[in-house]
């Protein structure tokens, strides 16, 4: 059944997480499942990643609800945007496009207004969300608009025969999600043997398919779920043990090929 998710870097720490799934209980009976309120506050390619990969395991017709960096640049405007029949409800910061990979139909819920509280944004989405339960956008008279700004997931540098890479997410295992897909690595190797090298002279020189390939505490890489290439430890804390983190520019990944 459809139901709305919710994703936000405000932590478990304190009530506003809590104070979003009240009022959005005050519109609807559907059911509020949680991506995550533990994005890093401000770094948008986790919070794009943890959204992109999450949304297509949700039935058509679910919301998803992004409170991440929701004043940025004073008041950004509320948006309500849909793909591939399902919701999107989220500030105009570029968190959508940037999730998605796509620049989708877009409709406004809330005008940017200086005196606009969190919890106006709330009961805002949460109207939304319940007019949405028996029309469509253009149903609900809301003005169709265009995202006014529109970001990417940021690539990987190819240059030559080397790809430069960045942390787009930690996991729970302190496994370090980068920024190199699959499709990305294959094509660029072409066949070719590969060095992944990243701090202080660590080397990785093939790809693990499960994380016991390897004995435990030695590292690995292996493509993720999502397509994702990680650096792990089998049993232990990649990211902890090597330094590496969100936004860091000192993480220094590399992938060499022959």
């Amino acid at each position: 059944m459809p139901c709305i998710t919710l994703l936000s870097d405000f932590g478990l720490q304190d009530a506003p997480a809590a104070m979003a799934r009240g009022v959005l209980l005050q519109y609807t009976s559907l059911p509020v499942i949680d991506i995550s309120h533990d994005v890093k506050p401000y770094y948008m390619p986790q919070a794009a990643y943890l959204l992109g990969t999450a949304y297509s395991s949700f039935e058509r017709g679910t919301v998803h609800l992004a409170l991440f960096d929701m004043f940025a640049g004073g008041s950004p405007r509320l948006v309500l945007c849909a793909h591939e029949d399902q919701y999107f409800i989220a500030p105009d910061n570029g968190l959508i496009t940037m999730a998605l990979g796509t620049d989708p139909d877009a409709w406004m819920v809330l005008e940017p207004e200086q005196q606009h509280t969190f919890k106006d944004w709330l009961h805002a989405a949460g109207r939304t969300i319940a007019a949405l339960q028996t029309g469509t956008p253009a149903a609900l008279g809301l003005a169709p608009t265009a995202l006014k700004k529109a970001k990417t997931l940021p690539a990987p540098v190819i240059d030559g025969n080397t790809i430069a890479c960045d942390v787009l997410h930690i996991d729970y295992y302190d496994n370090v999600v980068l920024n190199l897909t699959r499709e990305l690595f294959m094509h660029t190797a072409a066949g070719r043997p590969f060095v992944l090298r990243f701090m202080m002279g660590e080397e990785v020189s093939e790809l693990s398919q499960n994380y016991h390939d390897v004995r435990e505490g030695l590292k690995l890489c292996r493509f993720n779920s999502h397509g994702y290439l990680e650096i792990c430890i089998n049993r232990g804390k990649a990211a902890s043990l090597f330094g590496l983190r969100l936004g860091s520019r000192h993480n220094d990944i590399k992938i060499v090929f022959e």
